[in-house]
């Protein structure tokens, strides 16, 4: 078992709270040692409410599921005799209502685009086969309730 930490600071400052204009901006510190602005999507609560040059939750859900799927992508090509050279994945993530009628992450889908070198690149089979052993180990694609989808490569 491994525990994992993120501090996050809001402070009201001078600002009225009873009447729910205040704003959402806040801190989110990692243990190693950086932060990042934090806020509720500008979807959500309306800028100036809300922080357009800040990571909402969302972001970070997408962000966090696509870097668990990179780096065990990473390596498993490793692993395959493959060598990667760039992998850049604009990942989208879907808020909708779930069948139960509440607010939640849906969809997550992945669009990695992958720059290999070396002796050998990976068939078309071989390619999904890396996104599909990926996506099977993503310990937050385990955690996650809705489909993720590969581009190129099938659903889940």
């Amino acid at each position: 078992m491994s525990t994992y930490t993120a501090t996050l600071t809001w402070t009201r400052g001078d600002q009225a709270f009873s009447d729910g204009k205040y704003s959402r901006g806040h801190d989110i510190a990692f243990d190693a040692g950086f932060s990042i602005p934090g806020s509720s999507s500008p979807h959500v609560v309306r800028p100036p409410l809300s922080r357009e040059d800040a990571a909402d939750p969302e972001e970070l859900f997408v962000a966090a599921l696509s870097s668990c799927h990179m780096l065990f992508f990473l390596d498993f090509a490793r692993k395959a005799g493959f060598v990667v050279d760039a992998y850049v994945d604009k990942a989208e993530g879907v808020l909708a209502k779930g069948a139960d009628g509440r607010m939640q992450m849906t969809q997550v889908r992945l669009n990695p685009q992958v720059a290999w070198s070396g002796d050998k690149a990976p068939t078309e089979e071989e390619l999904r086969e890396l996104h599909h052993t990926a996506h099977e180990a993503c310990f937050i694609a385990n955690s996650f309730k809705g489909d993720v989808a590969i581009a190129g490569g099938e659903a889940h």
